[in-house]
């Protein structure tokens, strides 16, 4: 905690001049009465009694939230973290700026929904999975087959489809005071690095691998054997012939640097993480005191690097696949139509059992077939074959 405190004294210190600078040249140029000239709220520290609506007096005051994230500083999730404060910094002209530190900072990653809630941080930013030992309805967004929707469509479900309604009841039932953004998304994950291929569902009965989340569940019907633990203890555990593979967020090289010292095979395509969303947090009482133009910035923040996201995590897994292969000697191969397949059916004997438990998992997976059924349809008879073009271009053609 101390740590986090001195960082924040230190960030606010240097940027004091620029930030004055900013809002000088910014009151100067709007009109008097402008939406402009009169966005700003009052800072204070984040608890129930201080999150007070703006007053008038305070109207020429930066607005600073304070921020966590769920990732290590050298973390891809973490940059994309920091392109949103930078974001929110820049539309503001300095009068809203998000400092955001990465994980431990102030508290643990799987502690950040709570401190977020309760005011230890004005907001947070992380991925629904990390929650889903609060509700597995959680893991919908994003774990599992999803019904054949890609992460834009799941996006679509959840701004159009009804789908931001159910998570903000989840939020209410486990009396989260919140006000979560989803955005950013993301492609889907590896199966997983291996310390030797899997090419057939056999292939996985009794293989030793890291998992967490809700793709435990999944791997586990699967015949897996499954433990829980960090990147460097997993990495740990497979160089000593311990372990036999462990799961991957992407093929970047921050994703794979530690765990393909033991396991050099990359099985790409899975089910289990068919892709992720991003997920902004912010205390319901800080965000409700913030001026109407001051949320608007959020929101509008969020969507637009939402698209930005998806750009940049193009280029960088672009970069690093190229990379891993030619010059780390990862082997990536496809998992097998046949894995896919047990997939879908192991994830269907999981999501059975879910239904029986929970009401909300029903009612939320319910939401995402109405909707995937429809603009799946739409989407699958009306986009062309990439894959088509792509290899007229680039794949060598017989003489």
């Amino acid at each position: 905690m101390e740590k986090g405190r001195r960082f924040f004294s230190t960030f606010a210190a240097g940027s004091a001049a620029l930030t004055a600078g900013l809002t000088s040249r910014r009151a100067r140029a709007a009109p008097s009465g402008s939406p402009m000239g009169a966005m700003a709220a009052a800072s204070a520290p984040l608890t129930p009694a201080t999150a007070a609506p703006p007053t008038p007096a305070a109207a020429s005051q930066t607005v600073t939230l304070r921020c966590q994230s769920a990732w290590a500083a050298d973390d891809l999730f973490h940059d994309l973290a920091l392109d949103f404060a930078r974001k929110v910094n820049a539309i503001s002209a300095g009068r809203l700026r998000i400092d955001m530190l990465p994980a431990d900072a102030f508290v643990k990653p799987y502690d950040l929904l709570d401190a977020v809630s309760k005011g230890v941080l004005d907001g947070g930013h992380g991925i629904l999975s990390l929650w889903y030992g609060k509700h597995p309805a959680f893991s919908l967004w994003g774990s599992g087959p999803s019904f054949g929707m890609d992460p834009n469509m799941l996006l679509a479900w959840h701004e159009h489809g009804g789908g931001k309604g159910l998570l903000d009841e989840i939020y209410s039932s486990l009396n989260m005071q919140v006000v979560s953004m989803l955005y950013a998304p993301m492609p889907t994950q590896p199966l997983g690095l291996f310390r030797r291929p899997v090419l057939r569902p056999d292939d996985l009965k009794g293989v030793r691998f890291r998992a967490i989340g809700p793709s435990v569940d999944l791997f586990t019907a699967m015949g897996m054997s499954i433990s829980t633990m960090s990147n460097k203890e997993a990495a740990a555990a497979i160089s000593r012939g311990q372990l036999d593979g462990a799961t991957i967020d992407n093929v970047t090289v921050g994703a794979t640097d530690t765990l393909s010292q033991g396991a050099k095979v990359c099985m790409l395509r899975s089910f289990h993480q068919k892709f992720a969303n991003l997920e902004l947090l912010f205390n319901r009482r800080r965000f409700d005191a913030l001026t109407p133009e001051h949320q608007a910035i959020l929101s509008v923040a969020a969507q637009a690097c939402s698209a930005e996201a998806s750009w940049k995590l193009i280029d960088r897994c672009s970069r690093d696949y190229i990379e891993q292969q030619d010059r780390r000697g990862i082997t990536f191969m496809p998992t097998s139509d046949a894995i896919l397949r047990a997939q879908l059916k192991a994830w269907d004997e999981v999501a059975t059992r879910r239904y029986a438990e929970s009401q909300m998992f029903r009612r939320v997976a319910d939401s995402m077939r109405v909707f995937a059924q429809r603009a799946g349809h739409w989407q699958n008879d009306t986009l062309v074959d990439y894959r088509m073009a792509y290899e007229h271009y680039f794949t060598p053609r017989k003489a």
